[in-house]
């Protein structure tokens, strides 16, 4: 199931003149899904950790795991244009935020917080993959290649009444 969704949006990802940054991170995060080395709760291993090669010093850009605001350190490292993979501190923090919260957690991240019953599970982390890809895509105003409409060349109607109750 996800193979097939994914193939077909790799095939349209390729046809589309990407930024050398969107390709690495979702090729990175294609992999992690497929070899088991995506995990929401690990910062080596979420979206952002395997998009800077399964470190962690991201996390010192935030006090709070899943927060998109900056902390001092996260300040200073934007505001001297540091970019880590392409990605400013800003950007990791929103990368993260769209992931956990496309997996299913309340944000920011915490014992106490709303969270997936099996948080590695492959239709927990397809759904935080998709989540990101778009917002990967978003912030390079590229088009959407996890949006399905565009991949078919079909435009959903924003009337819904032919639909009938079942």
């Amino acid at each position: 199931k996800y193979i097939k969704i994914i193939l077909v949006a790799y095939i349209y990802f390729r046809k589309m003149n990407f930024t050398p940054r969107l390709e690495q991170a979702v090729l990175k995060l294609y992999r992690a899904f497929h070899d088991g080395h995506l995990n929401p709760e690990c910062c080596k291993q979420c979206a952002v950790g395997n998009i800077l090669d399964n470190k962690d010093f991201w996390k010192n850009l935030s006090d709070e795991h899943g927060s998109p605001h900056l902390n001092y350190v996260g300040k200073v490292n934007e505001a001297f244009g540091k970019r880590f993979n392409g990605y400013s501190p800003s950007e990791l923090l929103r990368i993260e935020m769209e992931f956990l919260t496309g997996c299913g957690y309340t944000l920011p991240f915490g014992p106490r917080k709303v969270k997936p019953e099996n948080s590695t599970s492959k239709d927990v982390l397809f759904n935080g993959l998709v989540a990101t890809v778009s917002f990967l895509c978003k912030l390079d105003g590229l088009p959407n290649v996890m949006d399905c409409t565009k991949i078919f060349d079909y435009q959903p109607k924003a009337d819904s009444r032919h639909l009938r109750p079942a």
